[in-house]
């Protein structure tokens, strides 16, 4: 049945959807479902944390990239902040808009891929969370350059001196979990910290290929700084325990704050990190 379109499409010029990635696929067949993940049930506790950290005036606005069923969008509207949510998904997008509209609530609801994005206005923070766009790879995505893209897209969208708060796979936890087998099969690349693994989106559907990328925080730092951005702290991110606290070795996510302090780097910059990645990843 087709969607009752409720969102604005958004991309970079010249830019457009393309045939839908696996992870766009894995979430619209598991958006009706979403909201019955444990990690979703701390939301009001989670918001209040986020305005502590995010320091926003009354009606300011707030960028939420990968925003799935709009949880935090909508709470973050309930309490008075302009708030847009993006996501991949058109169904997560669908049920978004049906629970803002339940709640009373004005959220702006737009559909793109998060390394393609670009909006006119400036907000005033954002806001990246439970893997709703860094880590998710599609199956040719570099895992260098797809997180790179959306950090960049997010600080272009941001008020110099705003805040943003993201979460992200935890690296120290998937290299603990894994093994030399896991490696030689293919479910793990410890050069790129990328896992591949196939999930059925709901119970009785067929698998899909996924694939997700982890970071540690040295790298954080260093791709938050080209993006233009600078890490204030680094905790750990776990969904249902947030906190200003130190990172534990195997806990699932990593959480850091950050402040945009300048512009991305140049493309003669980028350039030569192009140069560098190729002999980082390719090399013999």
């Amino acid at each position: 049945m087709p969607i009752h379109k409720r969102w604005t499409d958004r991309f970079t010029e010249g830019a457009k959807m393309q045939e839908k990635t696996t992870w766009e696929q894995f979430f619209d067949a598991h958006a009706p479902i979403y909201d019955n993940n444990v990690f979703t049930k701390n939301t009001v506790d989670e918001v209040d944390f986020l305005l502590e950290e995010l320091e926003l005036k009354a009606g300011d606005s707030v960028l939420d990239v990968g925003c799935g069923t709009g949880r935090h969008s909508i709470e973050l509207a309930k309490r008075g902040y302009s708030v847009t949510g993006l996501d991949l998904s058109a169904e997560m997008l669908a049920k978004a808009a049906t629970k803002a509209e339940a709640e009373n609530v004005k959220v702006e609801w737009v559909r793109s891929d998060a390394t393609q994005f670009a909006f006119p206005e400036k907000f005033d923070a954002a806001i990246c969370l439970c893997e709703g766009a860094l880590g998710l790879l599609s199956q040719t995505d570099d895992p260098i350059s797809q997180p790179l893209a959306i950090l960049r897209n997010i600080s272009q969208s941001l008020k110099t001196g705003a805040k943003v708060v993201f979460t992200v796979l935890n690296a120290a936890a998937m290299l603990r979990r894994y093994q030399n087998k896991d490696v030689a099969e293919g479910r793990f690349d410890p050069i790129t910290m990328v896992e591949s693994s196939e999930h059925p989106p709901q119970e009785g559907l067929p698998r899909i290929a996924v694939r997700e990328r982890s970071f540690v925080p040295t790298e954080l730092r260093l791709l938050l700084q080209i993006a233009g951005m600078s890490v204030l702290s680094i905790w750990g991110g776990t969904a249902g325990s947030w906190g200003r606290r130190t990172l534990d070795l195997d806990e699932m996510e990593i959480m850091i704050v950050a402040r945009k302090t300048g512009e991305p780097w140049t493309q003669d910059t980028a350039a030569t990190l192009h140069v560098a990645d190729n002999i980082l990843w390719r090399q013999e």
